[in-house]
C-alpha cells in the first residue's frame, strides 16, 4: 500500500487521540499524538517554574527533548528521557499546553519534528492545526468534534476510571476556555481545513466513529 498521511483535527476532548490510536492499529499506521508533545513542553515549564511566555521559554527550548515511543498498546511520552505519559494528563498541564501552543517558537520546534515523522512512514496525526498547517497536503483530513457537554462527560468518565478527582462543571469550563484559546490564537489556530471531512461524534459510539474514519481512509488506499 502507498504511504499516506492522515490529519485529524478538532477541539479538546473530542476523542481524537483514543480514536486515532485504534484506527492506527487497525490500518497499520503510526500514530502521532501532537497534543502530548505540547503537554510535555508545558510540563517542562511547570516543573522548572518557567513562565509560559515566549521571552521566558525561548532560552530553554534547546533543553526540551520530547520522544514518542510505542510500548505495546501504549504510546509512551518521554520528556528528556523520563516517562511522563501519566503526568501530562493532569488539568494544570492541559491548560498549560493550550497556552504554550500559542507561542510561535514552541510550535515551530515541534512542527519540524512532526513533519519529519510524517516523511518516514504512513501516519495518522491528531491535533489542532494538522490539516491546516502541519500537514496541509495530508491524504485525508478529518475534523472530529462533539458538543461541549458530551466532551466534558467523556473526560469526567475517563478521569473517574483512572481514580482522579474531578468535577463536571470545572471540566466543562476548562473545555470551554481551551476552545476559546485554541480557536483565538494568532498563530495556526484551531479551525477546520476547507477540504476536511466534518465528523460530529456527539451521538455516535466510539466504535461507530472508528468505523467511519476507517471507511474514509480505505477509500484512498
Amino acid at each position: 500500500m502507498k504511504q499516506v498521511a492522515i490529519a485529524v483535527d478538532g477541539p479538546a476532548g473530542a476523542g481524537k487521540s483514543s480514536i486515532s490510536k485504534v484506527v492506527a492499529k487497525e490500518l497499520g499506521l503510526v500514530y502521532i499524538d501532537t497534543g502530548a508533545m505540547y503537554r510535555a513542553a508545558a510540563l517542562y515549564a511547570i516543573k522548572h517554574s518557567i513562565p509560559i511566555t515566549e521571552p521566558a521559554l525561548i532560552p530553554h527550548l534547546d533543553e526540551i527533548e520530547i520522544e514518542l515511543k510505542n510500548q505495546g498498546e501504549v504510546q509512551q511520552v518521554l520528556l528528556n528521557g523520563e516517562d511522563v505519559t501519566g503526568k501530562i494528563r493532569e488539568p494544570e498541564v492541559s491548560m498549560g499546553a493550550s497556552t504554550i501552543a500559542t507561542i510561535p517558537a514552541v510550535r515551530l520546534k515541534l512542527v519540524d519534528l512532526q513533519r519529519d515523522m510524517a516523511k518516514k512512514c504512513s501516519v495518522i496525526m491528531d491535533g489542532r492545526d494538522i490539516g491546516t498547517y502541519v500537514l496541509p497536503d495530508a491524504d485525508v483530513k478529518i475534523y472530529l468534534t462533539a458538543s461541549i457537554e458530551e466532551r466534558a462527560k467523556r473526560r469526567f468518565l475517563e478521569m473517574q476510571e483512572k481514580g482522579m478527582e474531578c468535577d463536571m462543571e470545572t471540566l466543562r469550563e476548562d473545555i470551554r476556555k481551551r476552545d476559546e484559546q485554541d480557536s483565538g490564537r494568532a498563530f495556526a489556530p484551531l479551525r477546520r481545513a476547507e477540504d476536511a471531512i466534518f465528523l460530529d461524534s456527539t451521538d455516535m459510539t466510539f466504535d461507530e466513529v472508528v468505523a467511519t474514519m476507517i471507511g474514509y481512509i480505505q477509500k484512498i488506499r
